[in-house]
């Protein structure tokens, strides 16, 4: 096969899977850990494996596919997700959770507190500032750096086949923005939200294994908790991470105000808790686009 320069075998930016090996031990040696040059879509691929699992598949070691390409990436709410071969690490993980689908509420919230965890883990700038924006995005000093997209591929009374789409922007942040305004431009029902982020921000030499292996050992910490107690152990550390708590915000139902009030936190369903005019507020995941109140549509 005769690839683009950019996708060369030696290109630099490619994953080391020995360093791996010694960086993310457990889940390199447990988990099947694909990685491809491009596909349509890591949380696609992973959909169709996990549909093939008979329903009563017992719990099984998850399963982590990467691509440093995709033409069909997308996030929360139809948007696109843009990256450039290298600048991005775009990873899915499919996994059982023994867990029916009402009991994974709060999910992207926990897979939230990983990906900060994992953050943790990495030789970031004393002076970054990672958050959390309710629901499902990690920012870095008020920047978007990475998005979760959840799926479910099926369901029990008992499991839940889950995929977790993970996108961290390593590179290239302004490129990105350029990309994203287009896009948005382009279509007009989409609502911009916050510019794009890239660690290379706090960490220079930031590269794809190294946080790889971190997100790897995050969620492999992360996964089984949530399976056996929810959200619970993970509350309290998106409730201190929370980037708009205290602050007013607004609720936009496509690109419409609907309402604005006063962060205040999220309920055990992982629901944003809002203090509005009217009086306390619950808004579900993907009811609704959460912005600062001094951001317009």
């Amino acid at each position: 096969m005769n690839l683009p320069p950019s996708f060369a075998p030696d290109a630099p930016w490619r994953i080391d899977r020995n360093r791996l090996a010694q960086l993310a031990e457990r889940p390199a040696h447990d988990w099947t850990i694909e990685i491809v040059d491009e596909t349509g879509s890591t949380n696609a691929d992973l959909l169709e494996q996990l549909r093939a699992l008979p329903r009563e598949a017992a719990h099984q070691e998850p399963i982590a596919r990467i691509a440093y390409s995709q033409t069909a990436g997308r996030g929360r709410r139809g948007r696109t997700w843009l990256a450039e071969p290298g600048n991005a690490l775009l990873m899915s993980v499919g996994c059982v959770l023994k867990r029916p689908i009402e009991g994974l509420s709060g999910l992207s919230l926990a897979i939230g507190t990983a990906v900060l965890d994992a953050l943790a883990r990495l030789p970031l700038s004393p002076s970054a500032r990672p958050a959390l924006k309710w629901p499902n995005d990690v920012l870095l000093d008020d920047g978007k750096l990475a998005g979760i997209l959840i799926e479910t591929a099926w369901s029990t009374a008992s499991a839940t086949a889950v995929v977790i789409g993970i996108g961290v922007n390593l590179h290239g942040a302004d490129q990105l923005a350029a990309q994203v305004d287009e896009a948005n431009r382009q279509a007009a029902s989409i609502v911009p939200g916050a510019a794009p982020a890239a660690l290379a921000r706090a960490w220079p030499d930031a590269n794809l294994t190294d946080a790889l292996a971190a997100l790897l050992n995050a969620l492999d910490d992360a996964l089984p908790r949530f399976e056996a107690h929810g959200l619970k152990p993970f509350r309290q550390r998106w409730s201190d991470a929370h980037a708009y708590a205290g602050r007013e915000v607004a609720l936009l139902d496509q690109g419409q105000e609907v309402t604005r009030g006063i962060a205040a936190g999220v309920d055990d369903r992982g629901q944003l808790l809002i203090e509005t005019p009217e009086g306390p507020r619950t808004v579900a995941t993907g009811e609704l686009s959460l912005r600062l109140a001094r951001e317009r549509p």
